[in-house]
């Protein structure tokens, strides 16, 4: 029996109530996805219009005008900052996370300290991001100053428990057998989640780790305790004040001059840029490594 016979049987056999069932379901789903597509499609038409007008190699590159009444670019110290920051707090968040999640999910179990991981994982998720900004604010900034580094930190204390929970449930996915096939060829538990586990669950431990980045690339409140605001580039990580595009949008935003608000709109569209091109090379390198 050919594939298109034996599929036309099994739907013969499809009572017609759970026809019409899947079918408005189906329908759901797809009005769903057009709610959510809609609003998103209107945001970043009218943010390509806007901003592209604005948006020139100058504009990423030059440096803030110091007045806010001044027209013209350019955003490129704000790039500079978020790329530092945001890469600083990956750093920190994404490895982290992804082993405090190995731990949980392969060795930790329904263990104490994992539930206790998890509870203060959840807590940390539920955090306003003013509230992180001002707690690195305290405990950091105060002595040490502002600094590229210590808005790092805020971002990767916001990044963290996104990427744990993320991360664990990506590797609940991966099926017990490719673990006791593992173990049966007499590999140990450590370079079974090495060779086996990991990388079956990059996918999902990836996407985690895009959804972090892209919360950390645009949060604004933990960033004005933390880097403070400059107007030329800083390069240093650890020494001097800083800035990033998410802090310029909202300075900028806020001001009633023409050409403050043609760079919050320049910016805005900048960030929406540097995330999507992140998550494509981040998609296209876990697509070369992804265990098939």
């Amino acid at each position: 029996m050919s594939d298109q016979a034996m599929s036309s049987a099994l739907l013969g056999s499809i009572s017609p109530g759970r026809r019409l069932r899947n079918r408005i379901a189906m329908g759901s789903i797809w009005l769903c996805v057009l709610v959510a597509a809609v609003p998103l499609a209107f945001v970043i038409t009218y943010l390509v219009q806007r901003g592209a007008g604005i948006v020139d190699l100058s504009f990423l590159t030059d440096d803030i005008p110091i007045s806010s009444r001044l027209r013209g670019p350019g955003m490129g110290p704000a790039i500079l900052g978020t790329l530092l920051t945001t890469g600083a707090a990956t750093a920190m968040a994404v490895p982290l996370g992804v082993l405090a999640a190995v731990y949980l999910n392969e060795y930790g179990g329904k263990g104490r300290l994992a539930a206790t991981i998890r509870f203060l994982s959840d807590v940390m998720a539920g955090v306003p991001s003013i509230v992180m900004g001002l707690f690195i604010y305290t405990v950091w900034v105060l002595r040490f100053g502002q600094t590229g580094f210590a808005g790092a930190l805020a971002l990767a204390c916001l990044m963290l428990p996104i990427v744990i929970r993320s991360a664990e449930t990506a590797l609940q996915l991966v099926p017990s057998e490719l673990r006791e096939a593992s173990a049966a060829l007499g590999a140990r538990t450590s370079r079974t989640i090495l060779t086996v586990v990991l990388p079956a669950a990059l996918p999902g431990v990836l996407s985690g780790a895009l959804l972090a980045v892209a919360r950390a690339a645009g949060e604004t409140a933990p960033l004005l305790f933390t880097i403070g605001t400059v107007t030329s580039s800083n390069p240093q990580l650890f020494e001097g004040t800083n800035t990033a595009l998410s802090a310029q949008i909202f300075v900028n935003a806020r001001q009633p001059f023409e050409g403050a608000i043609d760079r919050a709109w320049g910016a805005a569209l900048t960030l929406i840029v540097l995330v999507f091109v992140l998550t494509a090379v981040a998609r296209l390198v876990a697509r070369r490594f992804t265990v098939r």
